[in-house]
């Protein structure tokens, strides 16, 4: 297989980066934006689900865009759709034109994010690249929020929007100057190929990219539960001080991070497949949640949740490394995309589900809540390994130095 040039991947590495810091500065810019239109925190929520509907329309039309037009142009397309969305949240729009924009906004970065997955799931070492990828977004999530916070305190939030615009400007550029010109997938010289608004709809009938989805519905789920109600859990339950609460909850982002970096060529190091580097996360998650339940103590609970953080880092990037095992070739950017909307979805469904819990029955509740979301991803897992094992991956695709990303 030719060796992949290091242009596309850096830039996609970037692009992750950016897409990383456009999710970091959103809780600093929520309270911002409150006060500046005088709308409640359910108002502002609007935001969210216009968000979560772009990105789930990015990830239905994402094989179409590739299928027609080729991995150039519609890289570049997403990138256009999010300079243009966040440039005009720089204005300060009206309200209203707020939340419509986030469907523009999230509808770029999913096409974003389901794109650069398939490009690199299709290169030799894709599983640790992918997870190189995504460990970059972790990066962009940790230093989205200062970065926003320092902005807001001397100037306004829509000046964040208005940088982030202006730095995907030459992202995209780069997208239009090093990635593979229109017309690159084979499949589209294909008469006997099917339409591109079929491509999605194909996809989503196969058994193998729905068990994906499942899965991705059921990880983001749980990783932003946790996330979003750790800091409650550990002040309440295990009466930690809010500021050393805060700092294990940035341990636990730092985890999430550090475990894509590390579990990857760890893994390659050790001869895991990317079937083995699943295996070993997911069971990896069970037990550490299980233990930091039942180990009573603030050390342990902040303990617990770096480790959850570290086991649970890899397994949405090694879910889009097996995904073209799932499926065919010509549906692979659509499966993908699948997989990423259905991951959207867990990210609004189970978060909500465990503040509900909390809410009802006392916050207590998130480890056991998390451990059921954990085994759940066991029970997934093990339908989709068989599938995985099915079509063995090719040494090309596992091993590798890093010179050739």
């Amino acid at each position: 297989m030719r060796r992949p040039s290091r242009g596309p991947v850096l830039l996609a590495y970037a692009a992750f980066v950016l897409v990383g810091v456009n999710a970091g500065v959103t809780g600093v810019l929520l309270a911002a934006q409150m006060d500046d239109y005088g709308v409640s925190r359910a108002t502002l929520g609007l935001t969210f689900f216009a968000g979560s509907a772009g990105f789930v329309l990015a990830g239905v039309t994402a094989g179409a865009l590739i299928h027609r037009f080729g991995t150039r142009i519609a890289v570049a397309t997403g990138g256009c759709v999010y300079v243009l969305a966040a440039l005009y949240a720089g204005t300060r729009p009206p309200f209203v034109a707020l939340v419509v924009l986030q469907i523009a906004s999230g509808y770029g970065v999913g096409l974003l994010e389901s794109l650069l997955n398939a490009y690199l799931s299709a290169l030799p070492n894709a599983t640790t690249l992918l997870n190189r990828l995504h460990g970059f977004f972790g990066v962009g999530a940790l230093l989205g929020p200062p970065m926003a916070a320092g902005i807001v305190a001397v100037a306004s939030w829509p000046t964040v929007m208005l940088l982030l615009g202006a730095v995907a400007v030459p992202l995209t550029a780069g997208f239009l100057i090093v990635y593979p010109r229109a017309g690159s997938d084979p499949a589209a010289a294909k008469p006997e190929s099917p339409a591109p608004g079929r491509l999605a709809g194909l996809a989503a009938r196969q058994r193998g990219v729905l068990l994906g989805a499942a899965l991705l519905t059921v990880y983001v789920g749980l990783e932003l539960g946790m996330g979003n109600w750790a800091f409650g859990y550990l002040v309440q339950t295990r009466g930690q001080a809010e500021v050393l609460a805060g700092y294990a909850v940035s341990g636990y982002w730092f985890g999430l991070t550090a475990g894509r970096f590390l579990l990857g060529p760890i893994a390659t190091r050790f001869g895991l497949t990317a079937a083995g580097l699943m295996r070993t996360c997911l069971v990896g998650v069970s037990v550490v949640t299980a233990l930091t339940w039942l180990l009573p103590g603030q050390a342990a609970a902040a303990a617990g949740l770096v480790l959850l953080g570290f086991f649970l880092g890899p397994i949405f990037p090694t879910a889009m490394a097996v995904a073209p095992r799932l499926t065919t070739e010509r549906l692979v950017p659509a499966s993908i995309g699948i997989m990423n909307a259905g991951s959207v979805v867990g990210g609004s469904l189970f978060p909500w589900l465990a503040g509900a819990i909390a809410g009802g029955v006392g916050v207590w509740t998130l480890l056991p809540f998390t451990l059921a979301l954990s085994l759940l991803q066991q029970v997934i897992w093990w339908p989709m390994a068989r599938r995985v094992g099915a079509h063995p991956e090719s040494p090309s695709r596992t091993t590798g130095s890093a010179a050739r990303s």
